[in-house]
């Protein structure tokens, strides 16, 4: 698919790391213009290098094309220029209603909202898209639109949490193989970098481990309900025929978020060499539309006995490929795996883009 012209877009929370990372992987994008970065009321009225002088974190330098941009504060609607097409929002109010809130506003107003946060994930009529696997709930956006009486440009959609990323992705690839998963057992392994800049600079998490991510635990076991369940007449419907259990623990790795995975299977339970067969097979709508931010291999398998790691493969695909090794039969469930993904590229801002790629695709985002 090509475009007669870019898409300009806004950037809500542009200021924190997500909002950072997304202004850096759409630099330069084949559809997007970046032409508005937005922020808290304290960082507004300044140039953009200005906002974030002493806490730009990225490898890559401030893109030019944003660092002379004013700031707009991201709570003022009405002074979003008019040229914006679609907002990407990694804002994080305080109260999570209002930054709910804040979401469908800008959807009132016109805008075609896609979203990292968490706020409307669990919200029926909101789709949580991994493309990968449900592009098909872009539809619920349409009932979206109609029950709240939004214009034909206006909604919301969101990705999901991070912590799901590096495995979930292996469920769909058995599921349509016909080996359909009906338990997880997950212990995730958090980079630092999910938490933000507190996290990264907090001393208290240097060369340690904390058993414990507050509300994570929640959404690592119910996100993946919501993405595998079924559109209704009121929205989406979550699965039933799906459990997991989830462990989540943070520990002192800046980039990269790791999983130890045991699955049980509903009926038929493949070979090791199935299993990895259909893991390295797999591909999905984004890599048959060729969207320019999905990788060509979804799931990269290796064979290495210490392998996957964070320094050597979250940046697999341009950090968009979920990397899964150590495949074994398991003791108690059937066979375990350790997936990584990348937090803030696949687990956030990349695959928010992705969502917005796809929806540009279905022509939900458009002139």
């Amino acid at each position: 698919m090509s475009l007669d012209r870019k898409i300009n877009v806004s950037v809500l929370g542009a200021t924190g790391m997500v909002g950072q990372n997304c202004l850096r992987l759409l630099e330069n994008h084949p559809w997007f213009q970046v032409v508005d970065v937005a922020a808290s009321a304290r960082s507004s009225g300044k140039t953009y290098k200005e906002a974030v002088d002493g806490k730009w974190v990225m490898d890559t330098p401030i893109p030019d094309s944003v660092s002379n941009l004013i700031v707009r504060n991201a709570q003022d609607i009405d002074a979003t220029p008019d040229d914006i097409i679609c907002v990407f929002s990694a804002m994080d109010l305080p109260d999570k209603a209002d930054t709910r809130d804040l979401e469908f506003a800008y959807a009132q107003a016109g805008y075609s909202l896609v979203s990292t946060s968490s706020a409307n994930r669990q919200t029926d009529d909101v789709p949580m898209i991994i493309p990968e696997i449900n592009p098909h709930h872009s539809n619920v956006i349409h009932l979206q639109q109609k029950k709240r009486n939004l214009p034909k440009s206006g909604f919301v959609a969101v990705k999901p949490n991070c912590s799901i990323q590096s495995y979930i992705v292996v469920l769909e690839a058995l599921k349509q193989a016909g080996f359909p998963v009906n338990r997880a057992q997950v212990t995730t392994l958090q980079a630092l970098s999910g938490g933000g800049y507190d996290a990264l600079s907090n001393p208290d998490l240097q060369e340690n481990v904390v058993p414990y991510i507050g509300g994570e635990e929640e959404k690592t076991e119910n996100e993946p309900l919501k993405i595998f369940g079924h559109l209704s007449d009121n929205g989406i419907v979550r699965a039933s025929d799906l459990k997991v259990n989830a462990v989540c623990t943070r520990v002192p790795v800046v980039d990269g978020h790791t999983a130890v995975v045991h699955l049980g299977f509903t009926d038929a339970v493949p070979s090791l060499n199935e299993f990895k067969s259909i893991l390295s097979s797999f591909a999905a709508e984004p890599q048959t539309l060729r969207l320019p931010s999905a990788p060509r291999n979804p799931i990269i398998v290796i064979d290495e006995a210490d392998r996957p790691q964070p320094k050597l493969d979250r940046d697999s695909q341009n950090g968009m490929a979920v990397t899964v090794g150590r495949i074994a039969k398991d003791t108690f469930f059937d066979i375990r795996f350790i997936g990584l993904s990348h937090n803030t590229v696949r687990g956030a801002s990349g695959g928010a883009i992705l969502v917005a790629e796809l929806l540009v695709d279905k022509g939900l985002i458009h002139e």
